[in-house]
């Protein structure tokens, strides 16, 4: 398989606080990856150099597009959606007073021309791209299970279908990576299960995908591979089986009963 993105020796500081040490690993395109560990172990840290939102102290991050390989630490977070990294949050990021598919047009806008034109000429290009824009938002809404949705208030939806909405919109930036940061949370088993089909359908696309995740039953349902991280730094890599049953990640954080989980 192709490589997609490599994690070179990553460290992140925030002043005397060594969040991230020597972090290596890389995710090949096409795979679907989970990234677990404890609280606080810098698995949303990490997830924040790659999206351009912390700057690492040191190390490298390497995405390749297009069989060509491009340095992404430290860069803007709008030139690493242009490149292909989209991503969700662990605390459900909306715009809360906009209508569902008000929100997923924001995010396709990092794909279209119309923000630019609009500030020069509103020409009939500006409103025929437009009408594309809506037609793509509503069949990134069907995708993710909203349609039907799109003129209700995003704050106004249960808490599952703003995760879904999170989703779709990071879906209409046509990213060739996605992450995503705990989506499972506060999901009931159903909607855990739903998200599963969700997460492989959006890998049958052609978009890789890197997965916070706790619920253990979601990590073994649907990663081909696991990394593990636990204060900072690398600790296990592996099938998410091997993963599960190392000694050093059931201390560290899974806990004896792990090896029942399927």
């Amino acid at each position: 398989m192709t490589q997609l993105l490599e994690i070179q020796h990553l460290y992140k500081s925030f002043g005397g606080l060594q969040a991230l040490r020597d972090i290596t690993f890389t995710i090949e395109k096409g795979a679907i990856v989970g990234l677990i560990g404890p609280n606080g172990a810098g698995k949303t840290t990490l997830f924040n150099c790659v999206a351009g939102i912390e700057k690492p102290t040191a190390g490298q991050i390497v995405f390749s597009r297009d069989d060509r390989a491009t340095s992404i630490g430290g860069r803007k977070p709008e030139a690493v959606t242009a490149l292909g990294i989209a991503r969700t949050f662990q605390n459900i990021r909306l715009f809360d007073n906009l209508t569902v598919i008000d929100n997923v047009k924001i995010g396709r806008h990092c794909r279209t021309r119309s923000l630019f034109w609009g500030a020069v000429v509103r020409s009939r290009f500006q409103r025929n791209e437009e009408e594309e824009t809506t037609v793509s938002a509503r069949q990134f809404l069907d995708f993710v299970g909203l349609q039907g949705h799109e003129e209700e208030i995003a704050n106004s939806m249960p808490y599952v279908n703003q995760r879904r909405l999170e989703i779709a919109r990071a879906l209409a930036t046509e990213p060739r990576l996605l992450m995503l940061d705990e989506p499972a949370a506060g999901m009931n088993p159903q909607e855990s299960r739903d998200l599963m089909d969700l997460i492989r359908r959006t890998r049958d696309r052609g978009i890789t995908i890197l997965l916070i995740e706790h619920d253990m039953k979601v990590v073994m349902g649907v990663c081909e591979r696991v990394v593990v991280i636990n204060h900072g730094e690398w600790l296990a890599e592996g099938q998410p089986r091997e993963v599960q049953n190392n000694p050093k990640v059931i201390e560290a954080y899974l806990g004896r009963g792990a090896a029942n989980v399927a």
